[in-house]
C-alpha cells in the first residue's frame, strides 16, 4: 500500500492569486485570521462574506477555488505521529506527579478542563501555568505568553510574581509577559476570546496559553431555568469553538476551569459533577477533577483523555506554586 496522501498546495498559489481577491480583500482576510488556502477551504460562505463584505456567491467562489487548489488526502500513522511530536508542546504543571497524570503537561492544540469545588486548586494551577508557559521549551515551557480571561475576579498578579520569584525568574519580566482582563458577562467573555487573535496577528504577541477562569460562571448566572438551556448551550458551543480554533490554528494551549454541582440522585461515590453539559464535555480534550485531600494536599483525577487511562495523583499548593506533595 502507498504511504498515504499529504495535503499539498498543487499550484503553489497564494490567497492573492485567487480570482476576485485583490489587495484590499486579502488584507481583510488576513486580519480575520485567513492566512492560507486551507483556512479558506474550510470556511463557511456566511463567515467569509461577512469578513470581506461581498455576496455569498463571491464567497463560495473563493472557497471553491481554495479547495480545488488543495489536494485533500490522508496521511499514514507514522507521518501523523512525527508531526505531532514535532509540533505539540507540553507545559509543566509544576508537579512531576501532575505532569505524569497529564502525559507530560498541559498540551498545546488541546483544551484542558479542570473542575472542582472552591479551593480545590483550579485557579492556583492557572497562576502556575501563566508563569511556566514563559519558560524555554527545554525547561518545560513554551517560550510564550499567557492570556487570562477572568470571570470571577480570581486573578492575582501578585501570585504570578511570587511564583516567578520562587523559580528564580525575573518577576517583573514575568508580569510583563502576561495579559489579563476581567469579563463582566457572557457576551463580553465571548468577545474577549475572539479578540485574542488580534493579539497574535496584529500585536504579534507569542501567545501560547489561554486561561478562562471560570468558563461557566457568567453562563450559569445569566441563563436560569430549563427554558433557557437551549439558548445557553448554543452560545456556549460558539464560545468553545472559538477557543478550539485558537488552539488548533495557533498551536496554543487552552486551560479552562469549571464549576461543579452535586447530583442528588447519586447514592454511592462522589456526587460532584461538572456543569456545562455535553457541549463542554465533548469539546474538552483533557478533563480533570480536583478535590481536597488529606493533610492539606490536593487530589487530581484524570476523568477523560485520548488514549489514556483514568488515574489519580496527589499534589500540593505552596507559597511558591504547585509542587509535589511530600
Amino acid at each position: 500500500m502507498g504511504r498515504g496522501l499529504k495535503m499539498v498546495n498543487k499550484k503553489e498559489i497564494k490567497i492573492m492569486d485567487i480570482p476576485g481577491v485583490g489587495a484590499a480583500t486579502a488584507k481583510k482576510l488576513e486580519e480575520a485570521g485567513f492566512l492560507d488556502l486551507m483556512s479558506l477551504a474550510v470556511a463557511s460562505p456566511g463567515e467569509l462574506k461577512d469578513t470581506i463584505g461581498a455576496s455569498e456567491a463571491v464567497a463560495r467562489k473563493i472557497i471553491n477555488v481554495a479547495r480545488s487548489s488543495l489536494e485533500m488526502g490522508y496521511e499514514d500513522g507514522e507521518t501523523l505521529l512525527k508531526k505531532r511530536n514535532e509540533n505539540i508542546i507540553k507545559i509543566t504543571a509544576g508537579s512531576k506527579e501532575l505532569n505524569k497524570l497529564l502525559g507530560g503537561g498541559i498540551q498545546t492544540s488541546a483544551v484542558t478542563e479542570v473542575y472542582g469545588a472552591y479551593g480545590s486548586g483550579k485557579t492556583s494551577l492557572a497562576h502556575q501555568l501563566a508563569v511556566n508557559v514563559q519558560l524555554p521549551i527545554d525547561k518545560g515551557g513554551a517560550a510564550g505568553m499567557a492570556v487570562w480571561i477572568d470571570s470571577e475576579g480570581t486573578l492575582r498578579p501578585e501570585f504570578i510574581k511570587q511564583i516567578a520569584e520562587g523559580q528564580q525568574m525575573d518577576s517583573l519580566e514575568a508580569l510583563r509577559n502576561f495579559r489579563g482582563i476581567r469579563a463582566f458577562n457572557s457576551d463580553h467573555q465571548m468577545l474577549l476570546a475572539e479578540k485574542i487573535e488580534d493579539l497574535i496577528l496584529k500585536d504579534h504577541l507569542p501567545i501560547k496559553l489561554v486561561i478562562v477562569d471560570s468558563l461557566m460562571s457568567h453562563f450559569r448566572s445569566e441563563f436560569i431555568g430549563r427554558g433557557t438551556l437551549a439558548d445557553r448551550q448554543q452560545k456556549l458551543n460558539k464560545h468553545i469553538h472559538v477557543l478550539l480554533k485558537l488552539a488548533h490554528q495557533y498551536n496554543l494551549a487552552i486551560y479552562i476551569t469549571n464549576q461543579v454541582m452535586a447530583k442528588p440522585d447519586t447514592f454511592f461515590g462522589d456526587p460532584t459533577e461538572a456543569i456545562g453539559g455535553h457541549v463542554l464535555h465533548h469539546a474538552s480534550t483533557y478533563r480533570l477533577y480536583f478535590r481536597r485531600g488529606k493533610k492539606g494536599s490536593r487530589v487530581a483525577k484524570l476523568v477523560d483523555a485520548p488514549a489514556m487511562p483514568d488515574s489519580e495523583c496527589v499534589f500540593a499548593i505552596t507559597d511558591k506554586g504547585i509542587r509535589d506533595f511530600e
